[in-house]
């Protein structure tokens, strides 16, 4: 099945807030809203509206600022169109007027008959810029959906993997209770920004602060705990594998090799943690969230422990300690 293009329409329904607010409007070319943004990037089109229109990058959204609605005017008042018009014959997927800057009546025309959308907003041409570069970056993304649970523990993005039943909700669970905050549970939505970074959200915003406790049903977080005790979205720092306790297996009871799991080529620090009755797994994962934030300080307490022990080793205190032990024979 076919991924969903994201189109023009699409950019102005995005629900942004504070700084990744667009504020824009759509003033012309309606008719075009159904156009697809396929490159992630912006162009000034000043060069093609002076004639140049070898390597234009027609593809990418056009932003006109102050200097390109001042060569508008300019060509109206010598009644020289055609640039207009050449511009138009390309599929460009919208024009973006910033600082609230409004075309003259002949570029409009000229746009609703190509059926081309253009569109306003109030914000500078750099903001307007680095604004949309942000939001479409993280819109083409590369992204998937994996079950599971995603938490913020002091600070630290937790996605709580294993199978059904193991008791990841029930943990999360108590984890809010204690303070921290759920950005998704049972689906997370993970995308690749920058090549490196990975952000977890709920797959859907309606549902994604709602938990499923097994016998209690459906509870609503935000309504229960506040909205101090939910995240939208948040870096995936740590990745923590549920299971239940199997005695026949060797877990690592030191922690010197750091294991990872590879999200979209990107190594991401993972551990494995058994369940069984007794152990507490949120005071474990609250001690797991501030060991990985020592590692990323600096300090790696499984190393240190075992280069302390290297050294009692090397002074020569343990074997003195091992003969005189009152069941050396």
């Amino acid at each position: 099945m076919a991924e969903k293009k994201f189109t023009v329409l699409d950019l102005l329904e995005l629900e942004l807030q504070g700084h990744d607010s667009l504020n824009l409007k759509c003033i012309a070319g309606r008719r075009g809203l159904t156009r697809p943004l396929i490159v992630p990037d912006v162009n000034r089109p000043g060069l093609a509206l002076s004639g140049f229109y070898e390597a234009f990058a027609y593809q990418r959204v056009q932003v006109f600022g102050r200097g390109e609605t001042a060569y508008l005017a300019k060509l109206k008042n010598e009644g020289n169109s055609e640039n207009i018009k050449k511009l138009f014959t390309y599929q460009v997927p919208c024009c973006v007027f910033t600082h609230r800057l409004e075309p003259n009546k002949e570029f409009l025309a000229i746009a609703e008959e190509a059926n081309c959308p253009v569109l306003q907003t109030d914000l500078e041409s750099s903001d307007f810029s680095s604004r949309l570069l942000r939001v479409v970056s993280t819109v083409f993304a590369p992204h998937k959906t994996m079950h599971g649970v995603l938490v913020e523990v002091y600070g630290i993005g937790i996605f709580l993997s294993g199978h059904s039943g193991v008791g990841k909700s029930e943990a999360a669970l108590e984890l809010v209770e204690r303070g921290h905050r759920l950005v998704a549970d049972d689906i997370v939505e993970m995308r690749c920004v920058n090549g490196n970074t990975i952000i977890g959200q709920g797959a859907n915003n309606q549902i994604s602060h709602h938990m499923e406790i097994r016998g209690l049903g459906i509870i609503n977080v935000t309504q229960m705990y506040g909205v101090g005790a939910i995240r939208n979205q948040k870096e995936i720092q740590l990745v923590v594998n549920l299971e239940e306790w199997d005695s026949q297996k060797v877990y690592d009871r030191i922690g010197t090799d750091q294991k990872t799991v590879e999200l979209f080529g990107v190594k991401v620090p993972m551990l494995e943690i058994p369940v069984k009755p007794g152990r507490n797994l949120p005071i474990i994962l609250e001690a797991a969230a501030k060991n990985e934030r020592l590692k990323r300080m600096g300090y790696f307490s499984a190393r240190d422990f075992n280069q302390n022990i290297i050294k009692w080793i090397e002074t020569g205190e343990a074997q003195a300690v091992y003969y005189s032990g009152d069941d050396f024979y």
